[in-house]
C-alpha cells in the first residue's frame, strides 16, 4: 500500500474544498450538505464544521443511503450485498443548492444513485458534487464540482479512504488488487 494523503493532508484538502464551496456559492446561504453513506457522511460533517467556521452561517446537513438505488444490486452475489443505512434529510430541498459529498469518485454510478435518491426527497435548486478523491474511469457522464485529489489509477488498483470516526485513522491509500488478495 502507498499512502497518498495523511491526516494533515486530508485536513488541508477539506479546508480547501470548504473554501471552494463557499466561494462558488457566494456564501453558505441556501446551501446544504448531504453525505453519501458511509464515509461521505463523515466528510460532509467535517465540511459543514469548516464552512460554518468560515461563514458563521448554519449549514443544513443530511445523509443519504443509496443501497436501493444502485443499478448493480441484483448483479452482486449474496455475500457482497450492501449494508443499508438510514437516510436523513430534515430540511426543505426547494431553493437549496445541495452539495453531495462522497469519498471516492470512480465509475459515477454511486453519484447517479445519490442524485436519484435525493430527488425522492424533493427538487433542489442545484446539485453539486464534492469528492475527496477522483480516480477516473467514468462509466457515466458525471463530473465533480469539487475535488480534493485527482488520482489517476489503473483498473487493477484500489483506493482506500479511512476516516478517524469509522476507521481510527485519517488517510488515503492506494494498493493493487494483488496486494488486496494477498
Amino acid at each position: 500500500m502507498r499512502q497518498i494523503l495523511d491526516r494533515d493532508d486530508l485536513r488541508r484538502t477539506l479546508v480547501r474544498i470548504a473554501h471552494e464551496i463557499v466561494e462558488k456559492n457566494g456564501g453558505a446561504g441556501e446551501m446544504a450538505l448531504v453525505g453519501i453513506h458511509s464515509r461521505g457522511t463523515f466528510l460532509a460533517r467535517r465540511l459543514r464544521t469548516l464552512i460554518e467556521e468560515f461563514t458563521g452561517a448554519v449549514v443544513p446537513l443530511g445523509e443519504i443511503d443509496i443501497s436501493f438505488y444502485r443499478d448493480d444490486v441484483s448483479a452482486r452475489p449474496p455475500s457482497d450485498q450492501p449494508i443499508v443505512h438510514s437516510s436523513r434529510i430534515d430540511f426543505a430541498l426547494e431553493r437549496t443548492t445541495v452539495v453531495l459529498v462522497d469519498d471516492v469518485l470512480y465509475t459515477g454510478r454511486t453519484a447517479r444513485a445519490a442524485i436519484e435518491a435525493l430527488f425522492d426527497y424533493g427538487r433542489p435548486a442545484r446539485v453539486q458534487l464534492a469528492v475527496l478523491v477522483d480516480r477516473g474511469h467514468r462509466e457515466l457522464p458525471i463530473r465533480p464540482d469539487y475535488v480534493g485529489k485527482n488520482l489517476p489509477t489503473s483498473q487493477l488498483e484500489r483506493v482506500y479512504v479511512r476516516v478517524e470516526e469509522q476507521d481510527g485513522v485519517d488517510e488515503v491509500e492506494i494498493t493493487t488488487m494483488e496486494e488486496v488478495e494477498a
